[in-house]
């Protein structure tokens, strides 16, 4: 298989972002998958285009997408993406849509087409704590998730995709919030890629 694996860059007030970090211990080989990996910009449009793009490109057979979700206490496997922006903050391109949806002719929302369970329980296995997530939010993340499904479901219905949200990282300094070390949170995207 060809997998494609997306993080993104630091948003808000954060300098940091897991969820791009964690692409750097990734190979380009996982179990004999080929691994495309690829930074995503925290702005809804420009990181649309930039995954879209890929896909176009790559053709990869599956696409997983990370982002950090500050203040969970886990590694959470996202199940459903809704058809809404409503941010709380501003994106990096200065935009804060509110009860928007995504794309007009869109259905109200998308199920990950990843084996979400599987991937649950080889992380929870492995010792990482891990849970399936009901709301991806409405953010960027949010977005990024719902258009994937979105154009895969108009144009590439083989392609397998969805999105898996990581907490902090230790190197993020923050204290009183939930965070693993990146290497952890490295071998937990690998333990999932190698569900597939």
């Amino acid at each position: 298989m060809k997998i494609l694996i997306t993080g993104f860059e630091p948003f808000g007030s954060d300098t940091y972002n897991p969820s791009g970090e964690v692409l750097s211990l990734i190979s380009d080989e996982i179990n004999g998958n080929e691994i495309i990996t690829a930074i995503l910009p925290v702005a809804r449009k420009a990181a649309q285009e930039q995954i879209l793009n890929l896909i176009e490109k790559e053709n990869p057979d599956c696409v997983i997408s990370l982002g950090l979700a500050a203040g969970r206490k886990g590694i959470t496997v996202e199940r459903t993406a809704v058809n809404a922006d409503d941010f709380r903050i501003r994106d990096n391109a200065g935009e804060q849509p509110h009860d928007e949806k995504i794309f007009e002719d869109g259905p109200d929302a998308y199920f990950t087409s990843l084996p979400f369970r599987k991937m649950e329980a080889a992380l929870k296995n492995a010792g990482f704590p891990v849970s399936v997530s009901e709301s991806a939010g409405t953010f960027v993340c949010n977005h990024v998730f719902y258009a994937v499904r979105h154009a895969c479901s108009i144009k590439h219905p083989q392609i397998i995709s969805g999105f898996i949200h990581l907490p902090c990282a230790d190197e993020m300094g923050k204290e009183n919030v939930f965070s693993m070390p990146l290497h952890d949170l490295a071998d937990a995207v690998i333990k999932a890629v190698s569900v597939l």
